[in-house]
């Protein structure tokens, strides 16, 4: 979350930034009206405090104690009094402060959405083909690869079943990304599909999103909408130490997202499903490590496509398009034939010190003082949308992919 303190003395000027990431205008006004309330209500307790002091200590020297003793009471009865206030003041502030997403950093671009992104720069070249593609739900299909019917059968829609080939390139890109990560210095961590609520809370995936998430009915215990949520909270409510800094994570996991607002999106094929399977980059680090972590990850993961033999962009996401934990986001997007353009395949991020403040990640800096650490994440990468990209791009005209050289050897 905020820090709530940077927000009240420098309102105007973060309120600009949140506006520029679509925060409710009523929703700022509140929160200013909630600081100038809770402002003049602390005041007040602190001015009913000094008067206990001051004349608590004046009692045994006082002429009229017993005035003085009742005077003390009734006091005492407003302190109490005033301190529920403010208790219910700065509880109601919390409350709002969860809702409201991380400040855009100074390089974001201004823009209103995903129209307004900007390419950095693209990464090889996309292939040409000299017969009539197709899609990869076709090809998938066609090859026995891809059943839908029987995934829509046993769930509902938006669930597939990955049959033989399929299935098994599947799994080897799982082996092939864990492999090619840990060989940049990832440590592989396995964690539960099922968290709690305090987690989901840590890495701002609630209140924000919660009609997006799946939870256990009569239990606290959510399924993960990426990996990210358990690999970062593994190290909630600790203090670490400079030693063990940067932490440098990958983990494969199922993904569970309700895809709550996206209604006539990617209904067909793979692309997006309320089930899917991806290998995350996550990182843990000191404030003075984030911007060159942020590079370590976007690199691993391009390079990881690269080594597919996939086209793909670097897209920096403007203010309107940016993620509620993000300060700032990359996306990676890779060219589908069928589509004729570039589709997200990953997005890096660095979330600075707005997650480590909600699930209190800290570690010990020079002055030996506990100093919030920055966490960052990233797709390295979504598992089903690569299986896509390698299907498209590899396809054949008598309709068999091939499989990339960096694959064959799992396949």
């Amino acid at each position: 979350m905020l820090d709530l303190k940077l927000l009240q003395n420098n309102f105007d000027e973060i309120a600009q930034k949140l506006k520029a990431k679509k925060v409710d205008e009523n929703l700022l006004k509140e929160l200013s009206d909630l600081f100038i309330n809770l402002k003049k209500e602390k005041a007040l307790l602190e001015e009913f405090q000094a008067f206990q002091n001051k004349f608590s200590k004046e009692l045994a020297t006082a002429q009229d104690k017993e005035s003085l003793k009742a005077q003390l009471s009734q006091n005492k009865e407003k302190i109490n009094t005033q301190s529920k206030i403010v208790s219910t003041l700065e509880e109601k502030l919390e409350q709002i402060a969860l809702a409201i997403p991380n400040i855009p950093d100074d390089c974001v671009p201004f823009g209103g959405d995903e129209d307004e992104n900007i390419e950095l720069k693209k990464v090889l070249t996309p292939p040409s083909f000299d017969f009539e593609i197709k899609e990869h739900h076709d090809l998938g299909e066609k090859l026995n690869w891809l059943d839908f019917t029987r995934g829509v059968k046993i769930s509902q829609s938006r669930f597939c079943v990955l049959k033989n080939e399929g299935a098994l390139l599947s799994r080897a890109l799982v082996n092939y990304m864990i492999d090619f990560n840990r060989s940049r210095g990832f440590e592989l961590v396995n964690v539960p599909f099922l968290v709690n609520s305090a987690t989901m809370y840590g890495t701002g995936q609630l209140p924000k999103f919660k009609d997006d998430m799946y939870k256990v009915e009569n239990d606290d215990l959510y399924l993960i909408s990426t990996s990210e949520i358990p690999v970062t909270n593994l190290y909630s409510n600790e203090i670490l130490t400079q030693e063990e800094l940067p932490l440098k994570m990958t983990c494969y996991s199922a993904c569970f997202r309700q895809e709550a607002g996206s209604a006539g999106r990617d209904t067909r094929g793979i692309i997006r499903q309320h089930q899917f399977e991806k290998v995350e980059l996550v990182s843990i680090c000191k404030p003075d490590q984030s911007e060159l972590m942020f590079e370590e990850m976007l690199n691993c993961a391009s390079d990881l496509l690269s080594s597919l033999g996939l086209a793909h962009r670097h897209l920096m996401l403007c203010t309107g398009d940016l993620g509620f934990s993000a300060a700032k986001t990359v996306d990676l997007e890779v060219w589908l034939p069928s589509q004729n353009k570039y589709r997200e395949i990953s997005s890096v991020s660095n979330c600075k010190d707005f997650q480590a403040r909600r699930a209190k990640i800290r570690f010990k800096n020079d002055k030996g003082k506990n100093e919030l650490v920055h966490t960052l994440n990233g797709s390295s990468l979504a598992v089903g949308r690569t299986l896509v990209a390698i299907m498209e791009n590899y396809q054949e005209k008598d309709g068999n992919i091939r499989i990339p050289d960096a694959l064959r050897k799992y396949f």
